[in-house]
């Protein structure tokens, strides 16, 4: 299933850029986005784990830190794995 989302958010820690065994930029991030809130409730945050792939992997490498602020637009996509212990987990990644 696959869903186009935009958000923004703050880097959660810096990215690294890494490569496949082919040769092609990659990046692994998290974004913290607040969740809008009325006066008087306790402020929420969503983290979000985003995955950037060749040209864009390398300019998110060169120009972000963490802290800063970053737009982020894809498609939001499911990736099933398994856990060390066995269990079945789904991550949900942009």
């Amino acid at each position: 299933m696959l869903n186009r989302i935009t958000m923004t958010g703050r880097l959660v820690a810096d990215p690294e850029l890494r490569r496949t065994q082919s040769g092609v930029s990659v990046t692994s991030f998290r974004i913290a986005n607040d969740r809008d809130y009325s006066k008087g409730e306790e402020k929420e945050t969503d983290f979000f784990d985003v995955v950037a792939w060749r040209s864009t992997a390398e300019f998110i490498c060169k120009y972000f830190s963490k802290g800063r602020m970053a737009i982020v637009s894809g498609s939001l996509e499911s990736r099933k794995w398994e856990a060390k212990n066995g269990d079945k987990r789904i991550s949900w990644e942009v």
